[in-house]
């Protein structure tokens, strides 16, 4: 028997994808900026029913990378800090946006040596992702740390106030539960670590 998806064979899926159609950018205005953080841009486009939309906005922000790191024993290192954006003190997987001129695994171990003041010589990609499917907002690049071992002190930053917390997965899905994790980027990039069997 034929693979099922909703119902339908996957040659029957993927014969319904091939017809579907990408919209038509027509124009673009780019509307404010506030570099490095944001940039807005008002779009028309032409939708395949021909529908034509005026005012479709996108907003585009940094590409930032987010580290999975794993110690030997096996245990997650998590940060706790506060984060304005929820307005709460919550865990995070240690991260932070690409700075110009570097590539995103330079990003991932320079955001988790500064932030735990561990490193690791194993790093594996898990892959890039748009933050929101339709408005764009940022990429997500997210790494697997393998077998960290702290090589310094995490260094200090008023606006970044951080402490490292070790924990099992289980603690993990648990804190999630607890709402003591409140970023989808977090929850997301452990929760494909978990998904594929690489902690």
């Amino acid at each position: 028997m034929a693979p099922m998806c909703n119902g339908k064979s996957l040659i029957e899926v993927d014969a319904s994808i091939r017809r579907m159609k990408v919209w038509k950018l027509l124009e673009t205005s780019h509307l404010t900026s506030v570099e490095p953080w944001f940039q807005i841009f008002q779009e028309k486009v032409e939708l395949p029913s021909g529908r034509v939309l005026d005012d479709f906005y996108r907003i585009v922000m940094p590409e930032y990378a987010m580290v999975v790191p794993v110690t030997l024993a096996g245990e997650l290192l998590m940060v706790r800090g506060y984060k304005h954006g929820p307005r709460k003190i919550c865990l995070s997987a240690p991260g932070g946006m690409i700075e110009p001129g570097e590539s995103p695994l330079e990003a991932a171990q320079r955001e988790l040596l500064e932030e735990t003041g561990y490193q690791t010589a194993e790093w594996q990609s898990m892959g890039d992702f748009v933050v929101d499917s339709n408005r764009q907002g940022g990429t997500a690049r997210l790494f697997l740390a393998k077998n960290v071992m702290q090589v310094m002190t995490k260094r200090e930053d008023d606006a970044e106030e951080l402490q490292v917390e070790f924990m099992s997965p289980q603690h993990f899905l648990e804190a999630i539960r607890q709402n003591d994790i409140v970023t989808l980027a977090t929850a997301s990039a452990v929760a494909l670590a978990l998904v594929n069997g690489i902690v």
